[in-house]
C-alpha cells in the first residue's frame, strides 16, 4: 500500500512509518491538513490516515474539500475523539472508517488493507509512461528500458511529479512544496535531487529526458528534434 498520513504528532508518524515500512508498504507524511490536501489531490495513494486536530485545515475540513474534489481515495479517520457525536460527525464528513487513539498498530494495518480491497486499489494496474522510461503507481518500481532504476523516495516522488506533467514544465516552486510542504530547506536542495534522478534516470542511456527550463523549473519529455542538450542544471 501506498499510505498518506496526515498528522502533526512527530512521535506517531515515526512508529507509524516504523511499522509500516517494514512490512514493505510506502508512507508520505503531512503535518497539517492543507499540506495534506494538497498531495492527496495530486498525487497517488492508495488510502489516507487522517487526524482530526491539525493545523491550518481540521480532519473534518480536509474531508469535505477532498471528497468536493472528487477524491475517492479511502480515508480512515484516526484520532483521539471517541464521542459517538465525533464518529458520526466524521462519516458524514466522508470518512471510510473511524479508529480512535490510542490504538494497536496490527489493527490499524488491518483496517487500511480492508479499505484499500473495498475500493478496488483506485491505483492498481495503473502506470505512467514517457518515452521508454515507466512508473508503476501500484508498485512504485520505475524502469528504463526494462531496467529497474534505483530511486531514494525523494526522487521516487520527483520522478512521479514530473511524469504526471510530461511533456510540460513543473515549476521548481511546486516541486519544492511536493518534497518539503511549506518548509523548504535552506540552500538549493531540489538541484541536488534532481541530480541524482538524472544519475538514475538519464545516466546509463543515451536519451536524455530530463530537462531543464530556464527560470521555470525541469520536465521530462522526450527531446525535440535538431536542438541541443538542455542545461545540466
Amino acid at each position: 500500500m501506498r499510505i498518506l498520513v496526515v498528522e502533526d504528532n512527530k512521535n506517531l508518524v515515526a512508529n507509524l512509518f516504523e511499522y509500516f515500512e517494514a512490512r514493505g508498504h510506502v508512507l508520505d507524511a503531512a503535518p497539517d491538513g492543507l499540506t495534506g490536501l494538497h498531495l492527496a489531490v495530486t498525487q497517488n495513494f492508495d488510502v489516507v490516515v487522517l487526524d482530526w486536530m491539525l493545523p491550518r485545515m481540521d480532519g473534518p475540513g480536509f474531508l469535505k474539500t477532498f471528497r468536493e474534489a472528487d477524491g475517492e481515495v479511502p480515508v480512515l479517520m484516526l484520532t483521539a475523539r471517541d464521542e459517538l457525536h465525533d464518529k458520526v460527525s466524521g462519516f458524514r464528513a466522508g470518512a471510510d472508517d473511524y479508529l480512535t487513539k490510542p490504538f494497536d498498530l496490527p489493527e490499524l494495518e488491518v483496517r487500511l488493507e480492508a479499505l484499500v480491497a473495498r475500493s478496488g486499489g483506485r491505483r492498481r494496474g495503473k502506470a505512467l509512461q514517457v518515452a521508454d522510461l515507466r512508473l508503476d503507481l501500484e508498485t512504485l518500481e520505475a524502469t528504463r528500458q526494462g531496467h529497474p532504476l534505483h530511486l531514494y523516495p525523494a526522487c521516487r516522488k520527483l520522478l512521479e511529479v514530473l511524469m504526471q506533467a510530461s511533456p510540460a514544465a513543473v515549476a521548481r516552486a511546486r516541486l519544492e512544496y511536493a518534497l518539503w510542504g511549506d518548509s523548504p530547506p535552506d540552500g538549493d536542495m531540489l538541484r541536488s535531487h534532481i541530480y541524482e534522478l538524472r544519475r538514475s534516470v538519464d545516466g546509463p542511456f543515451e536519451e536524455k529526458l530530463i530537462q531543464t527550463i530556464p527560470k521555470i523549473g525541469y520536465r521530462i519529455a522526450v527531446p525535440a528534434p535538431a536542438r541541443g542538450d538542455d542545461d545540466e542544471g
